[in-house]
């Protein structure tokens, strides 16, 4: 079991540096950066250049424990998360799924944040 974890871990870890090597978040178009955990969900978006967070969304925040890390959790994130996004001005961002496969929760998470007008 914890030998099959280590390598789930490794080969998520290996897709997310060879992400990461091409993507990089500007000024005009922030990278939008995805986590998931089994009880959290998280997302950001980030300025590479600066090296600053300009807005965050989590499932742990006070007014959010509400939201289960599932499905329909997630799309509701993604929707607060275009909302925030949407107040400061930023509509289009580049998606880094974080080396996770791109289905479940973090398609759900990129198509909320699509619904509130986010563009990537």
């Amino acid at each position: 079991m914890l030998r099959k974890m280590l390598e789930k871990d490794r080969k998520r870890l290996k897709r997310k540096i060879h992400i990461r090597k091409t993507l990089s978040g500007t000024a005009e178009r922030p990278r939008l950066s995805v986590t998931r955990s089994n009880k959290a969900l998280y997302m950001q978006i980030i300025d590479d250049t600066k090296g600053q967070t300009l807005a965050a969304v989590c499932t742990l925040e006070k007014d959010l424990r509400g939201i289960k890390p599932n499905v329909a959790g997630a799309a509701q994130l993604g929707e607060i998360m275009g909302k925030r996004i949407l107040e400061k001005n930023i509509t289009t961002v580049v998606f880094d799924r974080n080396g996770y496969l791109y289905h479940g929760l973090v398609k759900a998470m990129a198509d909320g944040a699509r619904k509130a007008g986010i563009t990537f």
